[in-house]
This record gives C-alpha cells, structure tokens and sequence, in this order.
C-alpha cells in the first residue's frame, strides 16, 4: 500500500484514532478531579491507560515514518513530542506522563532491552579481529565529536555552566547508530562493498568506546554530586576510567567462562520460553551490577548482549554452519526476545519526547545552538573518515554512514536529562531539546546523502 493510500486511510479513520488517544486521558483527568467520596484512580490504573495513549501513539508514528522511509524511531519520538506539547493548546490531558514514576520505569527497562539487542548484534569475535580502518575510524569517530562537542557547549551555555555538562554534551555527539545506514546500504544492495564493511566494523568499536566514554562522564558526575567538589582531580578520573573499562572486560571475560555451559544447559530444557528468560534474567543482574559500581546499567545489558551472542555463536558453530547458527539464533532468541522489545523500546522513545519542550525553540539563542550541535555532529563524521588506510575506499561514504546519532544519541540524552548533581539535571530543558533537534536532523539527513553519494559514483 503507498503511502498515499496510507495516509487516506489514516484520515478516514483519524476519529477513531483520535479517541483512542484521547479516551484514557480523559479518563484519567475526569477520575482525578474532585469527584467526591470515592473519586479516586488508583496508580496502577493511570499507568495503565498512560501506556496506552503511549503505544498507540508510538504505533502511529512508527508505521507513519516507515512508510516515508525513516526510521520508526524518529516517529515514536515525534509523538511524543506532540503529546508533550499539547498544553500550549489548551489540551493539557497528558502532562501527567511526563512525572509518571511507572513510565520512568518502563521506558528505562525499554532502553536496557535496546542496549542488549544491541550487544546480540554486535559479534565480539569480529570487534577482537577489527580492521585497521573500522579501528582508526571508530577512534577519531569518537575523539573529534567529543572535543567539538565541548567547544560548542562551552560557546553557547557559557562559563556559568559546570565543564562536565560540556563534557557529556561531547559525549552525547559521539555516539552513533547505524542502523538507518545499514539499512540504506542493504536497500542500495551495498552492504558487501569496502566502505559498508568499514562503517559496520567501526560501529562495533564506537559503541563500546562510546559505553565507556558515558561511563566515564557519568562517574565524574556521580563523584561531583558525592563530594560537592566541581574541581577537575585526575585521580578520580583515571579511577573510574578504570573502573568502567574493568567492568567491560571483566563482565565479557567471566560471561564467556559461564555462558558456554550455561547456554548448552538452557538448550536441554523443556520450556519453551527458557532461553529467552535466561537471557533477560542475565541482562537484568549484568545491568544490576553496572549500577551497583558507579555505571549506567545500558553498559551491563550491552556486555550482557556482547556475551551471550558470542556464546550462541560458539554453540551453532562459526564458518560452514554460519547460515544454521543464525536461524537458530533468531528463532530461540530474537525472536522471542522481539514481542518484549516491541513493548518496552518505544515507550523509551515516546517517553524521550515527552520531555521535549517545544517553547525553548522560541529562542534564538537555542536554535543556533542546535544548529551549531548538528553542524559539528555532521562535520565531525567526516574527520573520522580520515582513519580508512585502505585505497580505493569512497571516504565520504564512510563518513556519512557515520552521521546518524539515532537511538544511540537519544539514549546518551536521555542519561543527561535524568542523572543529576545536587539535585538537578546535568541537561536542562533547554540543552536537551537542542540535543534532540540535532539527533533528528543527523537521522534524516544520512539516507539521501549516502544515495546522492553512491548514484555519483555509478556515473
């Protein structure tokens, strides 16, 4: 069906839509007003009917910008958006969401699932045998945004602002997702080119540089709000450098000792859902234990990804039974682990949005800063391309595969709105909005530029 159909549809039945929306909220406003003797919703009950206005909303978005060749991320966070901002139209029905205690929950359960599928994907065999370019882009992929990142920040929310708020906006520009442009190049049929290779690679090494550059800012901001101290001390840093690179190597060391064994032992069992809930039960306690150090529990359910495909991988065999280690794999793991996935993750999203305040874009002063974030995020890609050493690689192609900040930047965002020194949020409102602005654009400008890219090389 086309878009176009699409959309006719959507408008025939946007009443229906609309009130599936609507309905809970009113609901909720309806029941929480002074009613009298009894006029009360329990909790659980609002949470309820919050999740789903949420999902629907989600839903909505999602199919919407698939249908328009985006990533549904981008539409799960529109949404959220919308429904954030509808007070300044006289329908206030869903600020109540943004302070839901629940969804704060459910939506970081959503990111922690996100984390691990993410760590599944990623073959840690391949991350230990990684090329010299996928090395040495990842490297500079995660340096440069980090060093213009600061400058900007320092720019733009001067000296008043802590250096460490500069630090983690720098380490939100140095995430990258490329899942839009894996999925540009397998629509292009060039996954198996050179370049594809390098950028997927190089994925690999910048989630885990970019996992321990968050862990390392988040400690600092966790020693800040312990000891009061704003004062740049180098033990302490190098300390919880240490700590977080030791946790990573540790955690995927001890996995691949016991979860050969433990993988073999779920295989036996009659239960049919028994891999997938070993697999979260493993993903929960690694992500348990990563706060429990001073660390963002998505670096424990990465580690908890990273480990239990690598122990798939050595169960199903590697070279000639590739193609049977993968259908089982997908059939006893991601594909049971999907319908979870499917619930939690974009509740994350819609839950991101909902932050969002669109007032702060009123500002001239915060639209440039946005502006100058997705100028630096983009440009600073491009650097990172110089770390190919292989000839004949199209450079601006690795380079642009690199753009896209997606779920990965709003996940580093999301860190920066919710932890806290003193009380308050390293990013404030204001930072935050410029934060996503910029993730949206980088998102949506990769697609048409890797096509533009490759159409000119085929002249």
């Amino acid at each position: 069906m086309s878009i176009i159909r699409f959309f006719r549809r959507f408008l025939k039945t946007r009443p229906l839509l609309l009130a599936t929306l609507l309905l809970p909220a009113l609901i909720t406003n309806a029941w929480s007003a002074d009613l009298g003797d009894g006029g009360h919703m329990s909790v659980i009950t609002s949470f309820l009917l919050d999740l789903v206005v949420i999902l629907v909303a989600a839903k909505i978005g999602g199919e919407l910008f698939e249908r328009l060749n985006q990533s549904a991320v981008l539409g799960e966070l529109l949404f959220g958006i919308v429904l954030g901002n509808l007070n300044l139209f006289g329908f206030p029905f869903f600020e109540a969401m943004k302070t839901d205690g629940f969804l704060v929950i459910a939506a970081e359960i959503g990111v922690i699932l996100l984390l691990f599928e993410v760590g599944l994907d990623s073959d840690l065999n391949e991350l230990l045998a990684v090329r010299r370019s996928a090395l040495g882009v990842a490297l500079l992929g995660v340096v440069t945004p980090i060093l213009l990142g600061y400058f900007v920040s320092s720019y733009f929310l001067g000296a008043e602002t802590a250096w460490y708020v500069h630090l983690f906006v720098g380490a939100t520009l140095a995430a990258t997702s490329v899942g839009i442009t894996a999925r540009v190049l397998k629509d292009l049929e060039k996954m198996r080119t050179l370049e594809a290779r390098i950028i997927m690679g190089a994925a690999v090494v910048d989630d885990i540089l970019g996992l321990i550059v968050l862990a390392f800012v988040l400690g600092i901001v966790r020693n800040v709000d312990t000891t009061g101290s704003t004062e740049i001390s180098y033990l302490p840093m190098f300390i919880i450098l240490l700590k977080a690179i030791s946790f990573l190597v540790g955690s995927i060391v001890v996995g691949r000792l016991i979860s050969g064994p433990l993988i073999r032992l779920v295989q036996r069992a009659k239960v049919h859902s028994m891999p997938v809930v070993t697999s979260i039960i493993y993903c929960f306690l690694m992500s348990a234990l990563a706060e429990l150090i001073g660390l963002a529990a998505i670096i424990g359910a990465f580690t908890a990804g990273l480990v239990i495909d690598e122990a798939i991988t050595r169960q199903f065999g590697h070279d000639q039974d590739r193609d049977i280690f993968q259908r089982e794999k997908k059939s006893k793991y991601e594909s049971m682990l999907n319908p979870l996935s499917a619930v939690f993750i974009p509740i994350f999203f819609v839950h991101m949005g909902l932050q969002v305040d669109i007032t702060s874009f009123g500002s001239s002063q915060v639209l440039l800063f946005a502006a100058a974030l997705s100028f630096v995020a983009i440009i600073s890609k491009q650097v990172c391309s110089l770390g190919v050493v292989e000839k004949g690689i199209n450079r601006w192609v690795v380079g642009i595969g690199m753009i896209p900040r997606g779920e990965v930047g709003l996940i580093f965002a999301g860190v920066g709105i919710s932890a806290t020194v003193t009380g308050e949020a390293i990013f404030n409102n204001t930072t935050f909005s410029a934060i996503v602005a910029m993730v949206m654009l980088t998102t949506l400008v990769t697609p048409p530029l890797l096509k533009m890219q490759f159409s000119r090389n085929s002249r």
